[in-house]
């Protein structure tokens, strides 16, 4: 039987997700896991690294037959048309099941929490933030960036993330029931809610 710990996190774009999944990460002593996906997915693919930064966590319409307009040309013998839209969430996802096979991790989006629904150590969490915190959080990161444009820009990130999780899950992006664990992050500091996460994960996974 798989022991290992796997924290997913979904998140709004500014709501501090990546920052708290570092945190849950050294306070558990296990690895982290974001963009760190797509390098590993590269890998395993023999595909570029651009095939999956341009498709990192996007609906198929997002990037319409991506492949065949060139961006695996050359790429380790593939061939460079007649690629599925899904074939990068497919490689992705088989990424995601051998990483929570190998060892504990927190994974932060990318429909994680819905590959490992069926592993018995998953704890699936996603963080929300009210309007005005995801901005200055989006503002503190992007120098020149005022707040209409960084609440303009949190609106077309999340719903580009919501498109994505909503096409390849039959769940809801944010929904309060497709998910073990909600937090509001403007409630309290990044640390409060990584140690909440922590303790939350333990208690349900008994880890």
């Amino acid at each position: 039987m798989n022991n290992n710990l796997i924290i997913t996190i979904g998140r709004q774009f500014g709501s501090g997700g990546r920052e708290v999944g570092k945190i849950v990460a050294e306070l558990l002593g296990i690895n982290y896991y974001d963009k760190e996906l797509i390098l590993e997915a590269s890998k395993a693919s023999g595909l570029c690294t651009e095939c999956f930064e341009k498709a990192d966590e996007k609906a198929p319409n997002r990037f319409l037959n991506a492949f065949s307009m060139g961006w695996i040309n050359g790429a380790s013998g593939m061939p460079s048309g007649g690629w599925q839209d899904d074939m990068i969430f497919q490689v992705q996802s088989d990424v995601i099941r051998d990483i929570a096979d190998k060892h504990s991790a927190v994974i932060v989006g990318r429909c994680a929490d819905y590959i490992l629904r069926d592993h018995p150590g998953c704890v699936s969490v996603f963080i929300h933030a009210n309007e005005a915190d995801c901005a200055r959080r989006i503002m503190d990161r992007n120098d020149g960036i005022g707040q209409i444009e960084a609440r303009t820009l949190a609106q077309k990130r999340n719903k580009i993330r919501a498109s994505y999780y909503n096409f390849y899950t039959d769940k809801v992006w944010g929904d309060g029931a497709t998910y073990d664990l909600c937090i509001n992050s403007s409630a309290m500091s990044a640390q409060a809610v990584a140690e909440l996460i922590v303790d939350f994960a333990k208690r349900k996974t008994g880890k």
